[in-house]
């Protein structure tokens, strides 16, 4: 609330100071100049054009632009703004004929020798004329340029707004699957090694909590991801038997920069799911590396066949909706690469994330 009511208070001032220089200038500049002693009606006159120059100006912004130029009124708002125009000079007259003032001036000239040239009756004052419609141009071109400004915050506070959305609803998405595939892993644990389900409900808690409490504010240092990882590597190992082996390569951290949470799990979670067999041998290698600004991870697994069509397509909620936080996060900054190898079929997963220079110096 305090920075609001400051920008108002910004407001107000700029505002203020711009009439005082505007009237300065153009109104009260030039009668100072002339060397004589001007009467107190005249500056009362001034002050009246002044005064009449800010009604119109504001009337504009506040009144006529809205309602009838940004409702494509436009004919109706020109022949306001003509009419306005027009009258001014009639109603500054009349305060002049008010004042007395012709008289008073030409008697202030007189007293220096200077006989004022008559005005003719019933003229257009053109300079009156002019200098309100130079408010009204003014006057419309600071409200359309504060509508567009407006309507350029509200869009991308929208758009940001969207944004955030679906990325909470593909987060949530995430976390479900995984939660519920391994909770049906550790479920078939407890009918072979009830030692073994206890380490695993022991590691998923302590995984459930650093997904509850540590991701929620969109961003986690790498090396929490990193032990996320390997708990959810030795969660695995639990129920793999001794054909399966798993590689995994840690990325030397010199520095621990943000990145967006559970990223990789799809990826490395679909190597577990169709790289591994209860007849034949297989490895699963995972590889993450950070070099400078550079993030990648490269997983290698075999694909049995009995799983090819589903590893082909690259199905799955997890997968579909982190390639959409890829889109959404790291825009132009990802590359994300899915392909399987010819005999022995191996499937390979490769991403490339670019750190921006926020991301690297919070974490140094």
């Amino acid at each position: 609330m305090f920075a609001v009511t400051n920008r108002s208070y910004i407001a107000v001032l700029l505002h203020l100071f711009s009439w005082l220089l505007f009237a300065f200038v153009l109104l009260f500049h030039q009668p100072l100049s002339w060397n004589i002693h001007v009467p107190f009606e005249f500056w009362v006159k001034q002050s009246c054009v002044l005064l009449m120059l800010i009604i119109v100006f504001y009337m504009n912004s506040q009144l006529f632009v809205p309602r009838l130029l940004l409702k494509n009124k436009i004919l109706i708002y020109v022949l306001v703004i003509l009419v306005i125009a027009v009258l001014a000079g009639p109603l500054i007259k009349m305060v002049d004929n008010a004042l007395n003032l012709p008289g008073l001036m030409d008697r202030a000239f007189s007293e220096i020798g200077i006989q004022r040239p008559p005005k003719r009756s019933g003229r257009i004052d053109v300079f009156l004329l002019m200098m309100t419609l130079f408010m009204v141009g003014i006057s419309t071109s600071v409200t359309l340029i504060r509508k567009w400004q407006a309507d350029q915050q509200g869009r991308e506070a929208l758009e940001k707004e969207k944004i955030a959305s679906e990325l909470s609803f593909l987060k949530a998405q995430i976390n479900p699957h995984f939660f519920f595939n391994t909770l049906n892993n550790i479920y078939a644990l407890t009918h072979v090694d009830i030692e073994k389900s206890r380490k695993a409900l022991h590691k998923l808690s302590r995984m459930m909590r650093y997904l509850l409490y540590e991701t929620q504010t969109g961003s986690t240092p790498i090396s929490k991801e990193i032990s996320f990882i390997v708990d959810y590597i030795e969660l695995m190992k639990l129920r793999l038997n001794g054909l399966t082996t798993v590689v995994f390569e840690e990325p030397v951290l010199k520095y621990d920069p943000p990145i967006a949470p559970m990223l990789f799990l799809p990826y490395i979670e679909n190597a577990f799911k169709y790289g591994v067999s209860t007849t034949e041998p297989s490895v699963i290698a995972i590889v993450i590396e950070l070099k400078g600004n550079e993030l990648s991870m490269t997983i290698k697994n075999r694909v049995f066949n009995n799983y090819a069509e589903t590893a082909d397509g690259y199905g799955g909620i997890g997968l579909s909706n982190t390639k959409r936080r890829l889109e959404l996060l790291y825009p132009g900054r990802h590359n994300f690469s899915a392909y399987e190898t010819a005999g022995p079929a191996e499937f390979i997963v490769h991403l490339n994330l670019v750190l921006d220079d926020t991301e690297l110096h919070s974490s140094r």
